[in-house]
């Protein structure tokens, strides 16, 4: 046995390790308070109002709505430069990090809910529906990753996200209705929660296959970059297994300064203690230690 406790992580194709002695080990040092950083809120509010612009035009937008907080032009214009960089750095990161954790779990819904005004406002059906679905996955062991949207022309809230809900853990029945869709002017059929109609209103589950998860992912972090909105985790999502590695199970040394393992897809998974789980599989996998 080469390398001990490696944190791994599926990329939709590949599994891939890391090992210990590249991640670091022990508590980590207590952060100082943050300082407010100036011109932040300027940047964030200019940053936001400029999505609905063409990409080429953002960054001259953005330099002229907050260019009287600084001594020059060329001030502004390289902030708003650092600024951005930083933006596109924290997307990027936030991405990994999303679809680490979406690869190792199991997906089988995608869900829509909005709300019925008659029986909410927008600020009651968000607390009411986060409630909802925090008690769901204590009771039920509901998971999810969701983000809160606005309806473009009316902009009326709801919320998209991909759910994993066990077998025998729905609540309400899924009822088949047909409506009429005004955006693509035709009929549609969609399976709606009769809890959920009953208490909020509208909704859809639309059931998920392997295929649409990487998909509906992408729409929701696609969201979150153009509206600032932030992701709305639920259930236990780790992002690594913990496993230790065998020799014969590394392909190839992996990444920047090889410092990962890109692993054979039947790996033996080998748990804490030493002891032999079996071969890579969902069955196994759902066994072994997990870690964030």
């Amino acid at each position: 046995m080469s390398y001990k406790n490696c944190k791994i992580y599926f990329d939709g194709s590949n599994y891939i390790a890391i090992p210990s002695e590249n991640f670091s080990h022990g508590k980590k040092p207590l952060k100082s308070p943050r300082k407010e950083q100036p011109h932040k809120a300027e940047f964030e509010s200019a940053y936001q109002a400029s999505q609905a612009l063409p990409k080429k035009e953002r960054k001259d937008y953005i330099t002229e709505q907050i260019k009287n907080e600084f001594n020059s032009p060329e001030q502004a214009k390289q902030y708003v430069e650092q600024q951005t960089e930083r933006k596109k750095t924290n997307a990027v990161k936030r991405r990994v990090r999303v679809f680490r954790k979406v690869h190792l779990q199991e997906w089988n819904y995608f869900v829509t809910f909005t709300y019925d005004g008659n029986k909410l406002d927008e600020n009651t059906f968000k607390k009411k529906l986060m409630n909802t679905l925090k008690h769901l996955v204590s009771r039920k062991h509901w998971k999810y990753i969701g983000v809160w949207e606005r309806s473009p022309e009316k902009q009326r809230l709801h919320f998209h996200g991909i759910f994993y809900i066990p077998e025998n853990g729905m609540i309400g029945e899924l009822i088949k209705t047909t409506d009429y869709d005004t955006v693509s002017h035709r009929k549609q059929t969609t399976y709606q929660n009769t809890h959920f109609l009953k208490h909020f209103g509208r909704n859809d589950f639309k059931a998920l296959m392997p295929y649409d998860i990487e998909r509906s992912v992408r729409y929701i972090l696609k969201y979150i970059e153009k509206s600032g909105e932030r992701l709305c985790y639920g259930g236990k999502l780790p992002t690594y297994i913990v496993s230790s590695i065998l020799d014969d199970d590394v392909l190839c040394p992996y990444g920047i300064a090889d410092k990962k393992l890109l692993l054979f897809d039947d790996f033996t998974c080998i748990d804490d203690d030493g002891v032999v789980m079996g071969k890579a599989s969902p069955e196994v996998i759902k066994k072994m230690s997990k870690s964030n």
